[in-house]
């Protein structure tokens, strides 16, 4: 279970589609959700990557030198 509190003008967004597509307002917050949580999981796994490539702790390796150590055309 979940509640979630909404800026005001969300809300009637959220009330106008509900009202003009007969789904509900939780129909539509659950598919928001299931659609950008992945994403965010990405953002959130990526953020300490980058951190230790800025501080040197780790490199990245060129997209070609990628493709020619797999044998794939670049």
């Amino acid at each position: 279970m979940l509640a979630i509190r909404l800026p005001d003008a969300i809300e009637k967004r959220l009330d106008r589609l509900a009202r003009r597509t007969g789904r509900t307002k939780t129909f539509y917050a659950r598919e928001a959700i299931l659609q950008h949580l992945e994403e965010l999981e990405d953002l959130y796994q990526a953020e300490p990557s980058l951190a230790r490539i800025r501080s040197g702790k780790d490199r990245t390796i060129p997209l070609n030198q990628v493709m020619q150590r797999h044998g794939m055309e670049g």
